[in-house]
């Protein structure tokens, strides 16, 4: 059995050709979407959507390709493109009587929400994106041995085959090796969750790696088209994200700003897993950016 959020309902919903995905969807009110990243489900956003419920309709998917939703093979490199994926997110949105919502992504899925916003500025009326850069932004940012911390980056871009056979020969070392790094605080990934996101993750593989694989290549296409051609976020944005850019030697304010001229930047304390460390920091950012 699926572990959820309490008090939600579990759906499967249609969003694209022979693709359906699962979303606990709760609360009542303005809609906010919420996208999990990486090596996670909708379960991380367990104590973030249970507080925003009390004022909102709040819908957690599970990513295509992730989790209790469909997994499409990726024959021609396009059903993993953050534009196909955030294309399922508003049909989603959509599907469940919403035409505008605000959303919020973290790891991956803040790439999804960074692509729907862009595409879909009719649709996302607040955005928010929590430990990332843009995918164009961050393959500039990484060089020389400190791109070492990203090396699952360079390893799910490889052409399809040898990524996916050595992740899956020790697939519960390779994703609990970042649930692990990852996190600051590790009581906040109690042993139940992070048994659910290893399972979820092991039966996964192939979708996973396409994800990472097209954020190499058509992801980075579809990022330098629109910043060639000047796009931006025209939506209210809030950034949470670790202190990279010191570690790294970048500003990431300022190559946000670059994106998102109404942009609220913060750099926080805890760890990458900031909904399950920090949920109330979380909560009480979101709920800051739907005032705005």
């Amino acid at each position: 059995m699926t572990l959820t959020l309490p008090g939600f309902d579990l759906r499967r919903v249609p969003v694209a050709d022979g693709v359906t995905l699962t979303a606990a969807v709760g609360g009542s009110g303005t809609p906010v979407v919420l996208l999990h990243g990486f090596p996670q489900t909708h379960l991380m956003w367990r104590h973030v959507a249970a507080d925003l419920a009390a004022d909102h309709t709040v819908i957690c998917p599970d990513l295509r390709g992730y989790g209790a939703s469909d997994k499409p093979a990726d024959a021609d490199g396009t059903a993993y493109a953050k534009r196909t994926m955030a294309a399922d997110v508003v049909a989603l949105a959509r599907a469940l009587g919403h035409e505008q919502f605000a959303l919020a992504g973290h790891d991956r899925g803040a790439l999804v929400a960074f692509r729907a916003g862009l595409d879909h500025p009719q649709a996302v009326t607040h955005l928010a994106l929590l430990d990332i850069l843009p995918t164009l932004d961050m393959w500039d940012v990484l060089h020389g041995a400190s791109a070492a911390v990203a090396f699952h980056l360079y390893l799910m871009a490889q052409p399809p085959g040898l990524p996916e056979r050595m992740i899956a020969a020790a697939a519960d070392d390779f994703f609990g090796f970042f649930l692990d790094v990852w996190t600051k605080d590790p009581e906040a990934l109690p042993a139940d969750v992070r048994a659910a996101y290893l399972a979820a993750s092991r039966a996964a593989v192939p979708s996973f790696v396409a994800d990472y694989r097209a954020s190499a290549g058509i992801d980075v296409a579809h990022d330098r088209a629109d910043r060639d051609a000047g796009k931006q976020l025209s939506m209210p944005v809030t950034v949470l994200q670790q202190d990279w850019g010191a570690a790294l030697g970048y500003d990431a304010a300022a190559l946000w700003r670059a994106w998102a001229p109404d942009l609220c930047h913060t750099t926080v304390g805890c760890g990458h897993f900031m909904a399950e460390e920090a949920p109330e920091e979380v909560a009480t950012a979101l709920r800051h950016l739907l005032r705005r």
